[in-house]
């Protein structure tokens, strides 16, 4: 069984990733009181947990502005706790934090519940998360414009161009 976490004030959250494009992992990560937690997640994952906390603090009413976090990197070492299956969003208005919840991926049911992490962020932390995300998935591949799928470096074989690669 993997270990779950929790976090009521992390001083690091972030997404990640390792590779090229095409072959990169992605992570989300954070820390508090020396304890790393590195997640496997997928791009999708990192790109609509970023939209989703892009539109909650679009909502929320305005606050006073909280330290922006200056590095967003990963840390080392990289040693993925397990794989996110899911993820949640709160948010708890007594603490003004926001609340990210990751749960474990799990190959069988037989393995008991699967582990969490719960994190309580504030608003500069989901703020430098979008960010972040935003500059992950732009260092992503090209896009084809006529099937939307991602295009390699050295071309792509385009379903709706009858199987010519296109550049």
């Amino acid at each position: 069984m993997s270990a779950s976490f929790e976090f009521v004030a992390p001083d690091h959250f972030t997404a990640g990733a390792i590779g090229p494009p095409g072959q990169r992992v992605f992570y989300l990560q954070s820390r508090e009181k020396g304890t790393l937690v590195t997640l496997k997640s997928e791009k999708e994952q990192v790109r609509a947990l970023a939209q989703y906390l892009s539109g909650l603090l679009d909502k929320l009413p305005a606050a006073g502005g909280g330290v922006m976090p200056k590095d967003l990197s990963l840390l080392e070492p990289i040693d993925e706790a397990w794989i996110v299956a899911s993820i949640a969003v709160g948010y708890d208005e007594a603490r003004d934090r926001i609340l990210v919840v990751a749960n474990e991926l799990q190959e069988d049911e037989e393995s008991g519940d699967p582990a969490s992490v719960r994190l309580l962020i504030t608003r500069a932390q989901a703020a430098a998360f979008v960010k972040q995300a935003d500059v992950l998935m732009k260092a992503s591949r090209q896009i084809c414009p006529w099937c939307s799928q991602p295009k390699d470096p050295g071309g792509h074989v385009c379903p709706r161009s009858n199987g010519h690669v296109l550049h």
